[in-house]
């Protein structure tokens, strides 16, 4: 076994051991079926369907189902809660709507993206090694886990809190980010639908204000759903608040921002209209 090999087996083991303490906590004070915490059942489930769409997909050696498989997990997985949990509350319900229609929009666009480029290079090494491959597809079910988890923790939790001005302004922050992620996505789509934007980075609309609005906007919307969760969280519970903090660790120091900027920093690094950009654009939070 490689060198490789070995860490991508010791991170499939540790993701998985990071979702089962998360099963645990977050069903603590929730609702259960059969003494199994409604929480942990959607946990184990968004692990389980990365592992079962990984096999084909490995065999293929494809990634072209991998955001497609994410999204519907977080939408499957809701689903899931929505069903088994009783007497589903308008704070419930609106925490599930959270999700699924931001999952239902990220899916749609990242699946398109895809189809369109024809293939994500990101893969192009994992995808010939079973380990290095799995481990991805083992690490995105976490993702789904520990991004969801503030909502999924709060729809099965028994304690229950009418709509109040946490919802409010939870709903509101929730809608600012989602709205700063749409724009900025369809503003760089139709930047590079433009051949005579071929080969140029895009500096206009929200790109102007952040060199990542969108992620900007990302990190928005999941601080806005956990503001939704407060009044419910009790005890183990609070474990829930790993789930923006995770999401703005993930973007800001390990996949989204630090590997794009690489990127764009090889492909453009010492042109004086990129340096320029740069030096006058924020790199997450937006400056108008």
């Amino acid at each position: 076994m490689s060198e490789s090999d070995r860490r991508a087996l010791v991170a499939v083991i540790a993701a998985s051991l990071i979702g089962a303490g998360m099963a645990w906590a977050g069903s603590q004070g929730g609702y259960s079926v059969a003494g199994i915490g409604i929480f942990a059942i959607a946990v184990v489930g968004a692990f389980v369907v990365q592992w079962i769409v990984f096999v084909p997909s490995f065999w293929a050696r494809t990634e072209r189902f991998f955001d497609l498989t994410g999204s519907l997990t977080f939408i499957g997985m809701t689903a899931v809660i929505v069903i088994l949990t009783p007497m589903m509350d308008a704070r419930g319900w609106m925490l599930a709507a959270m999700v699924v229609v931001w999952a239902a929009r990220l899916g749609a666009f990242l699946f398109s993206r895809v189809r369109r480029s024809g293939g994500d290079d990101r893969f192009d090494e994992l995808k010939e090694s079973f380990l290095r491959f799995g481990q991805v597809w083992t690490l995105q079910g976490l993702w789904v886990t520990m991004t969801a988890g503030a909502a999924w923790i709060a729809i099965t939790a028994q304690h229950r809190v009418g709509i109040d001005a946490f919802a409010v302004i939870g709903l509101i922050v929730w809608l600012i980010g989602l709205g700063f992620e749409v724009v900025a996505d369809l503003q760089k789509s139709g930047f590079k639908a433009d051949p005579a934007n071929a080969g140029r980075f895009i500096d206009t609309g929200v790109w102007s204000w952040s060199r990542h609005p969108n992620y900007f906007g990302e990190i928005l919307l999941w601080i806005g759903v956990a503001i939704v969760t407060l009044p419910v969280l009790q005890g183990w519970q609070w474990v829930a608040l790993a789930s923006p903090v995770f999401v703005a660790a993930l973007i800001t120091k390990v996949s989204g921002i630090p590997l794009l900027e690489a990127k764009a920093d090889a492909k453009w690094g010492g042109q004086p209209d990129y340096e320029a950009y740069k030096a006058k654009t924020s790199v997450l939070i937006p400056r108008p």
